[in-house]
């Protein structure tokens, strides 16, 4: 699950038919370049949640290349010239086991809900991966006009499809779509009796269309606490995905303490990326892809 925010938690990515269309478009056309599988995705005011699967090790140049695209044409849309993205360092998290898929799924499409922003998750105006995933239909986009020239190399328009994840290839995507409308469900019944206990109403689509770009949200961000790594709700799924951490880290020391002293032949542990890519370093591989 990758998580990347706005600079000063301004809402840049504030909806509205540019920004959807420009969302979609370089998120489609990133993923399409890097063979990167989109689970789902959604689109809030200052940050985005997308959750992926990456077969082909490709997800650090498919980050790069997303959020660079993606910030040039709406740093173009808003007559901006500074960084668009906070300087903190884009947040990736392992999902290890498949209840822990479905559950960062729901929290992505119900960020809107539990934000008070709308009373359901399909009410929200930006980007958001709850309809296609339910109905099985891609999402279209086309591309920015206020960006990119007419006769240059990007495709003219795009789709993005939501795969099923890994973990849920046994059931079919009514089935999945059925599980995905539950688990939302549950969390906007929660979140309701919460709001009628304590009195509060939801902000409401045309309010948060109206909403200056420029502004930013009252409440303050936390700040200096534990950045995850991995998503792991089974005890011992979480101690077994944090040992294999450790054992890269170990094994990758140990391998470039050696290639820095001049041994070329010498294998890294597969998921080594940096030195594979720029340096040729050896790597051991990693089973191939199903």
């Amino acid at each position: 699950m990758i998580t990347r925010r706005c600079t000063q938690r301004q809402f840049l990515m504030r909806p509205d038919q540019q920004t959807n269309n420009a969302f979609i478009y370089c998120l489609a056309e990133a993923a399409t370049r890097y063979r990167i599988q989109v689970l789902f995705t959604i689109a809030m005011s200052n940050h985005h949640h997308t959750g992926i699967h990456d077969p082909h090790g490709n997800y650090p140049a498919f980050l790069e290349h997303f959020h660079k695209l993606f910030a040039k044409c709406q740093n173009s849309l808003r007559g901006r010239w500074e960084n668009f993205w906070s300087s903190e360092q884009t947040s990736v998290v392992r999902l290890v086991d498949p209840n822990d898929v479905i559950e960062k799924m729901t929290y992505a499409l119900t960020n809107p809900v539990k934000d008070g922003l709308v009373e359901k998750a399909h009410h929200w105006p930006g980007v958001s991966s709850l309809a296609p995933i339910v109905h099985g239909k891609p999402l279209a986009a086309s591309r920015p006009k206020h960006f990119f020239r007419e006769e240059g190399v990007m495709p003219e328009t795009v789709e993005l499809f939501f795969a099923r994840p890994p973990e849920y290839g046994h059931l079919s995507a009514a089935e999945f779509g059925a599980l995905v409308t539950d688990r939302i469900r549950q969390v906007e019944e929660v979140v309701a009796v919460e709001r009628r206990r304590n009195g509060a109403t939801v902000v409401g689509r045309k309010s948060i269309l109206r909403q200056p770009w420029s502004d930013r949200p009252d409440s303050r961000e936390p700040r200096r606490g534990l950045v995850p790594r991995i998503a792991a709700r089974n005890k011992w799924s979480r101690i077994e995905a944090l040992r294999r951490n450790r054992s890269f880290v170990d094994a990758y020391i140990a391998a470039r303490a050696r290639f820095i002293d001049g041994v070329r032949d010498v294998l890294f542990p597969a998921g080594t990326y940096w030195l594979r890519r720029f340096a040729r370093a050896l790597c051991i591989p990693h089973p191939s892809p199903s």
